[in-house]
């Protein structure tokens, strides 16, 4: 949030300028969905994807629906482009239409009759889950209300008194 990815010391890491990067061991990761797998590999207990090929399949398709279709819509550059082009009141509109859209989807998404549960698939958090929150947390951030999305709701809620969730949060991280 305050642009340190811009600096040159930081495209050393990333040529793209963007976070997250996973500094470990000497290799540079970038990505979201590419180091939560690398973590879950590393660490596989708990798991992150489902054992099931069928949930492991859906889980990846929720994690994608919000990394590639709603957030990339957010993501600063393209804010900064449509604030160009449009104006600030313009990017705020753009903004809030795009990402209502992709929780308004994401909730049919998670509907998905052969994969309810706590989380986004079943009793434990997971991929999706770790790809969910902090796009909430920019819903929140821009006023797009998601309360009357009861499984997104019913899932921000089953993420907040966990440990790594709150350890997570950018109120801690600032």
């Amino acid at each position: 949030m305050k642009g340190e990815q811009n600096s040159g010391s930081f495209k050393e890491l990333n040529p793209q300028g963007l976070v997250p990067v996973l500094s470990i061991d000497g290799v540079v990761l970038s990505q979201s969905l590419a180091i939560i797998e690398y973590l879950d590999e590393m660490h596989p207990n708990p798991p992150l994807l489902p054992d099931c090929p069928r949930g492991r399949a859906h889980v990846r398709a929720l994690a994608l629906a919000i990394a590639c279709e709603t957030h990339p819509t957010s993501n600063l550059k393209v804010l900064q482009r449509v604030e160009n082009i449009a104006g600030a009141e313009a990017r705020a509109t753009w903004n809030r239409e795009n990402i209502s859209a992709g929780l308004e989807a994401f909730e049919e998404l998670l509907n998905h009759p052969n994969f309810l549960g706590r989380f986004c698939y079943g009793s434990t958090p997971g991929v999706a889950d770790c790809v969910l929150i902090p796009q909430l947390y920019n819903a929140t951030r821009w006023g797009v209300g998601y309360t009357h999305l009861s499984r997104i709701t019913a899932v921000s809620k089953a993420t907040t008194d966990l440990a790594a969730f709150q350890e997570a949060s950018p109120e801690v991280n600032r």
